[in-house]
């Protein structure tokens, strides 16, 4: 099968215990050879979304390997454009897209793994 269509996984993106509290991880859930997704571990919850700002298509987040937070880790950051979201709805409040969202990936936990929920569609190339 291709990567470069949807699909549902076989596998877990990770196991819960292995996300650091307050911290961002970066995955590439197709194997497409660069994180397409994060998620934010807060407490016993867990965010997830698509590595792209809704300011500029195609534009990835990151400034470096799993940095998707600010400095004081307390909101999501846009490396490319500085823009800064809430960790818990994807909701812009600062920054050239404010208002807009980061687009969710739905993820479940089940039995101390993280699994993403549905088909999950290739990033952009």
């Amino acid at each position: 099968m291709s990567n470069w269509a949807a699909r549902e996984l076989d596998r877990p993106l990770c196991r819960v215990a292995d996300l650091p509290e307050g911290q961002s991880v970066g995955f590439d859930p197709l194997d497409e050879g660069r994180d397409t997704m994060f998620v934010v571990r807060k407490g016993d919850t867990v965010h997830a979304w698509r590595n792209l700002c809704p300011h500029y298509d195609r534009a990835r987040m990151a400034w470096k390997k799993d940095e998707f937070l600010n400095g004081d880790r307390s909101r999501i950051m846009c490396a490319a454009h500085g823009a800064l979201f809430r960790i818990e709805d994807g909701v812009c409040e600062i920054g050239p897209c404010v208002g807009q969202s980061l687009t969710p990936v739905p993820v479940r936990l089940h039995d101390g793994a993280l699994w993403i929920v549905g088909e999950y569609a290739p990033g952009f190339r």
